[in-house]
């Protein structure tokens, strides 16, 4: 069953199971879910569109943005099978971070489309998109939502039976695909241990009216062993993981040069909770990230050889630490909550042939959050959230021509220190109802800091197509939100309906300028391979709305049958009244399922309108369908000590109509078509 259930606004009461009792692990009927899992108060604030179980393995997709493309107010840029970052209602970038068990993915994805993340669908038990004030937690290049992949690399708690094993894996045949998993968990004697690996390779994909999409292919694969002390009360572990990949980059000059990346990381994390027996504390936990990551771009250059081009390295380290305070009892009724501290470093560059997109640069960040709730009464609840943050962003500050064209034939740039205090704050209601609805109203004021990309970039990046120059003047960007919902997650019929408005002061985005440049900006003017582009502000308005229903419509056989249906829509202007470029097109869809304790079967359609709201230097987009069908069929087996417990195979048909897909969102629509038809094997084994 496909549960469409995104909260939106302040957040969910409680945790939630859309499809409640029947669901079993690894079942379809858990795979959208509404949930606030950490079980205290503050969770309140996490609204979540929840993917598990087998929509994991059902995906063709080798990035945790294409998995949720097609989930309502989530976009994709799709620039390449290697490479794709998640869009949040219009946002993406800077303004979305992606994580894993709390530590950001400490990668470049947000630096240039063409990097990818390096969080594989394979290697997580369950993918999160979090929007509202819960971002609040994560810091202010979360401001426009957060996509987090959980795993048990680090383990909470002792494995039943002391051992647990899984196996996944499958094929597709748009692009020849093969890719598989497998973990081991045991534990004794209080001490967990987790091992897994992940592996997955892929040609061309097909396109559409024959043939494939030229420089697709792609090579990953990843390694990881975490252990945890489990006591009363808490536990505290640690994980080091390793991920290498080899992807290249579609588009007509790529492929002529044979553009590919070639990436590395290594990473190193921890973190612990003990719900302490001590008054006026409920629980402290934290979470700890350092890695080293590097990649290197490689292709034919204009000396006719195919070699390293251009590397970028980040080194980052990110610390948090939460304290959840004991109810206490106030003449208004019960105030729970959580505060906590968070601070990073991170050291991004690049070096290489092409001269260098981004010097190298050093941004400090601290910040202190706290998130409060109170109990007005049985039905009423209210919410409050405040994080305030100082960041200190170094580099060499680029100094270009107010037109970006030559003369002069150089710019010039010098060192330079830029720092910020983002100050942002929440404030929220939720409301039950009759028929067992919530409804919801959150106010919301966040300030973002610019990224050391936006305020330093200036140079060629050749494997997105670009020749991007960053503004060293940028001020903070300030969002001011509302946004009401309504929304039912139990009984025959469960939906939700929300409806957000953004004001943005001193919007930060990226213009294309019209102008086309080689590998330095000397050459910069009316021909060129890379398309210029330059960091600007404007205020600018986003307003959007989110539907999402699903209807038991009868018992069939042995299961129930029902039907589903979505809608999403983003638009966005400048002040002017002007379009703000990239923004995802409005869509509908629905489907028809059949769902019983051990078969699931769909077929739903997916309709994107064409995008004729297009900003200066953009070109429209034709709409498109997407036909979508899928079966799965689970058995579980008697429980025998080391056997096997359960087994899931199915199969998928993605775009079946085989229709010409162009992302409006990506720089390189013109060039790239997204894949053709395809069908996905897969299967799973648990011990």
């Amino acid at each position: 069953m496909r549960l469409w259930a995104s909260i939106t606004g302040a957040a969910c009461l409680s945790s939630i199971w859309i499809g409640e009792a029947k669901a079993q692990e690894g079942q379809t009927l858990s795979e959208i879910v509404v949930s606030a899992e950490r079980k205290k108060e503050t969770d309140g604030f996490q609204s979540t569109t929840l993917l598990t179980g087998d929509a994991l393995q059902r995906t063709t997709s080798a990035s945790i943005a294409d998995l949720l493309a097609t989930q309502p107010g989530v976009a994709a840029s799709t620039f390449a099978p290697g490479a794709s970052r998640p869009n949040i209602r219009g946002l993406d970038d800077y303004r979305v971070r992606v994580q894993e068990n709390g530590i950001g993915s400490q990668d470049a994805s947000d630096f240039s489309q063409d990097h990818q993340v390096p969080v594989d669908p394979l290697s997580a038990d369950k993918i999160e998109v979090i929007r509202g004030p819960a971002t609040l937690r994560y810091g202010n290049q979360a401001i426009g939502g957060v996509v987090t992949a959980s795993n048990n690399r680090i383990p909470e708690n002792l494995v039943p039976d002391n051992f647990s094993a899984r196996i996944k894996g499958g094929g597709s045949s748009v692009d020849s695909s093969i890719d598989g998993a497998a973990s081991i968990d045991a534990s004794g004697n209080n001490v967990a241990i987790h091992v897994d690996a992940f592996g997955r390779s892929a040609g061309d994909y097909r396109i559409p009216g024959g043939g494939v999409q030229a420089n697709t292919r792609l090579r990953s694969e990843g390694q990881s062993v975490g252990g945890s002390y489990i006591f009363d009360g808490g536990y505290i572990g640690t994980a080091i993981q390793h991920i290498t990949s080899l992807y290249h980059i579609p588009g007509i000059a790529e492929s002529a040069s044979r553009t590919r990346i070639d990436l590395e990381q290594t990473k190193v994390t921890s973190k612990g909770e003990w719900r302490a027996p001590t008054d006026g504390i409920a629980a402290i936990r934290y979470t700890f990230g350092v890695s080293d990551y590097k990649h290197g771009e490689l292709g034919i250059g204009s000396n006719g050889v195919d070699g390293l081009q251009n590397t970028i390295t980040n080194k980052e380290i990110e610390g948090r630490f939460e304290l959840d305070h004991a109810s206490v009892a106030t003449p208004l009724g019960a105030l729970t909550g959580s505060w906590g501290v968070q601070a990073s470093n991170r050291k991004l560059g690049t070096a290489g042939l092409l001269g260098g997109l981004l010097a190298p640069t050093n941004t400090d960040t601290v910040a202190g959050f706290v998130f409060e709730q109170l109990q007005l009464s049985d039905t009423l609840k209210f919410q409050a959230a405040g994080r305030i943050e100082s960041l200190s962003v170094s580099g060499m500050a680029p100094i270009f021509p107010s037109n970006f064209l030559p003369p002069p034939d150089t710019f010039s740039e010098t060192a330079a220190t830029r720092d910020f205090t983002p100050k942002s704050f929440s404030f929220g209601l939720l409301k039950s109802l009759p028929w067992d609805m919530v409804a919801n109203l959150s106010v919301q004021r966040a300030q973002r800091a610019p990224a050391a990309p936006e305020l330093y970039s200036r140079g060629s990046d050749g494997a997105s197509g670009t020749f991007v120059i960053g503004n060293p003047d940028l001020k903070i960007e300030t969002a001011e939100s509302v946004e009401v919902g309504l929304k039912r997650s139990s009984g025959q019929l469960r939906f939700e309906a929300s409806l957000y408005y953004t004001r943005y002061l001193d919007f930060i985005f990226k213009q294309v300028t019209g102008n086309f440049c080689t590998d330095t900006f000397a050459s910069c003017g009316a021909t060129g391979p890379l398309l210029q582009v330059a960091y600007g502000q404007r205020d600018a308005n986003f307003r959007g709305a989110e539907l999402m229903a699903q209807l038991d419509v009868t018992p069939l056989s042995d299961g129930m049958l029902g039907i589903d249906t979505q809608f999403d829509v983003v638009r966005a202007t400048f002040a002017d009244g002007s379009n703000v470029p990239r923004i995802a097109p409005m869509r509908v869809g629905g489907g028809v399922w059949w769902r019983s304790a051990e078969w699931y079967a769909r077929l739903g359609v997916l309709h994107a309108f064409t995008q004729n709201d297009i900003a200066l230097n953009e070109t429209s987009t034709a709409g498109y369908n997407l036909l979508k069908a899928e079966v799965s069929y689970t058995h579980t087996f008697a429980k025998v000590d080391g056997g096997l417990r359960d087994i899931t195979f199915g199969v998928t048909g993605d775009n079946l109509l085989d229709e010409q897909v162009r992302n409006h969102i990506s720089f390189k629509k013109a060039e790239v078509l997204q894949p053709g038809r395809g069908v996905r094997l897969f299967t799973s084994m648990r011990f």
